[in-house]
């Protein structure tokens, strides 16, 4: 009998859809402060997954989930860095 294997799945903080985690983007804060996108998912630091669409990403800055996800304030600086990012990434 062979094991069928667990999709590991995780919830975007903005849209709050759950999908597995391959089809989300992950968005790490390292111990040093620092917040970037995690495109291989494999990071140190606390992660939070976002759809691979600036529309969640840009929800995500309205309702300031990034401070929820990681208990700081993010600067807006960030937001936008992670948003270009995001952009390239899309295209």
């Amino acid at each position: 009998m062979q094991k069928i294997k667990k999709v590991p799945q995780r919830k975007c903080i903005a849209c709050q859809d759950r999908d597995s985690k391959k089809e989300l983007v992950r968005i790490v804060k390292t111990k040093d402060g620092e917040i970037f996108l995690d495109l291989t998912g494999k990071a140190n630091g606390r992660g939070a997954y976002i759809c691979k669409s600036s529309e969640c990403l840009k929800k995500a800055i309205k309702t300031k989930a990034l401070n929820k996800a990681f208990k700081i304030e993010v600067s807006d600086e960030v937001y936008e860095k992670l948003l270009a990012e995001l952009e390239t990434y899309e295209k």
